[in-house]
């Protein structure tokens, strides 16, 4: 009998101390002094620091240059010239010459090309600007993720806390000979998975948090996120006609489109421009010296040419090139049509996704959360009085984890499919 209740008494003491350990090791982890990140500030470091954006933003910078690039006229032509006619043997003279040549653009050819540097440039502008929807949209996602499972940490921990609260309990019962000592075990067991839980859910949102730092350039690590998700109903002016409206006006990738078809015309009108003839401008200067030679004496004299350069423009019978950019500009349009239907349907989609997933967690807020919360604490309270097993009580224990989780799972859907909607419509009205 004594070895029995020293066996009791040790296996109490290592309840205790497994729960002390615990406590000890949760206390630690939750006072590091980390930086709190809230939503204003970390979408403001992405759009300052993120590095893929950073990238991104040297294109304007090149397509300025580009077009700065695009206003050179054609250089003059300088040209030196020396002949010496037999000078030193039938002294003939020497002749000294100088001409200037200019390339005279016809057609329109450098209001062509600075057209098109223009409109690249806009067009680039258009692009990275889009760029910048989209990574607003995906850094997002990925802040409303850890919410998620921040949620999920805090979860995870109430649980443990009360199945550690429940097999310190069950040990004492167990001392008082009031349950099985199966029954303590399996509490204590049950104890033990959920903080190996608890650990592997809070090592996720560590990660989660990782994941927040690129997205802001790898500024300073990351010790919590601010704010919890929760569903926001959209304002009443924002029915679905409207929205696809706003899209249209909005949408940075549709003025892309726009500028592309502009860039096409734009092509189009040089490639006409480069059938028109170049003329070739000259003005020479040359001088020449004595000719002492007997038969054909000549003076000293100064000459001054002038001339005209024709080309014969038989590379314009090929009108390939025409031809090309004819196509172009047809592709520019149906390309800009494509993106308008693309958007209508992003915006439909969304805004039906994000409708059903607020419904879904209406649903959950109305009677389902608190109905598993109600029957936990009843099994809980029956189990202390001995009116049901430890089965029953891990069971509503796990019953209502799982809601829990299903509904923080819907949270994040409803403001994952917000967002959504957001990048389809090209506005941001979000916090968090």
């Amino acid at each position: 009998m004594k070895q029995k209740k020293q066996k009791k008494q040790k296996k109490q003491k290592t309840l205790l101390l497994m729960g002390l350990l615990v406590t000890v090791c949760l206390s630690v982890q939750t006072t590091t002094a980390q930086r709190v990140l809230t939503y204003k500030d970390y979408i403001k470091n992405v759009r300052e620091k993120n590095v893929e954006y950073i990238v991104e933003k040297y294109n304007v910078n090149i397509a300025e240059a580009n077009a700065q690039a695009a206003k050179v006229m054609p250089d003059p032509e300088l040209s030196f010239g020396y002949e010496n006619s037999q000078d030193w043997s039938v002294q003939m003279g020497q002749s000294y010459s100088a001409e200037l040549g200019y390339t005279l653009e016809l057609g329109g050819k450098r209001r062509a090309r600075m057209a098109i540097a223009k409109s690249e440039q806009q067009m680039t502008e258009a692009l990275v600007e889009d760029f910048f929807r989209n990574l607003r949209a995906d850094a997002t996602l990925c802040y409303l993720d850890a919410l998620k499972q921040k949620q999920l940490v805090g979860l995870a921990l109430s649980s443990y806390q009360s199945m550690r609260d429940l097999a310190r309990a069950d040990s004492l019962r167990f001392a008082l000979g009031d349950i099985a000592e199966v029954d303590a075990m399996q509490s204590r067991l049950e104890a033990t998975t959920m903080m190996t839980d608890y650990f592997q859910t809070e090592a996720d949102y560590k990660n989660m948090l990782s994941d927040l730092t690129v997205f802001e350039g790898g500024t300073a690590a990351i010790g919590d996120v601010a704010g919890t998700l929760r569903t926001t109903p959209l304002r009443d002016a924002y029915n679905l006609q409207n929205l696809i409206n706003l899209a249209q006006d909005n949408r940075a990738d549709l003025r892309a489109a726009i500028r592309n078809r502009e860039l096409s015309a734009a092509n189009l009108k040089l490639a006409k421009a480069n059938r028109v003839i170049d003329l070739g401008l000259n003005i020479g200067f040359a001088h020449n010296t004595v000719a002492l030679n007997e038969e054909a004496p000549s003076p000293k004299n100064n000459t001054i040419s002038a001339g005209i350069t024709i080309p014969l423009k038989f590379s314009s019978i090929n009108k390939g090139e025409l031809r090309a950019a004819q196509y172009t500009q047809r592709q520019a349009d149906a390309q800009y049509d494509a993106v308008l239907l693309q958007i209508r349907k992003e915006v439909e989609q969304c805004y039906n996704s994000y409708l059903s997933a607020c419904r879904q967690a209406e649903l959950y807020q109305n009677s389902t959360l608190s109905d598993a919360n109600t029957i936990l604490e009843k099994k809980k309270y029956s189990y202390s009085r001995g009116e049901t097993s430890l089965l029953e009580v891990l069971d509503a224990q796990r019953t209502a984890n799982e809601v829990f989780q299903n509904y923080y799972e819907i949270l994040f859907n409803a403001n994952a499919s917000l967002v959504e909607l957001c990048r389809a419509v090209g506005i941001w009205d979000l916090e968090f």
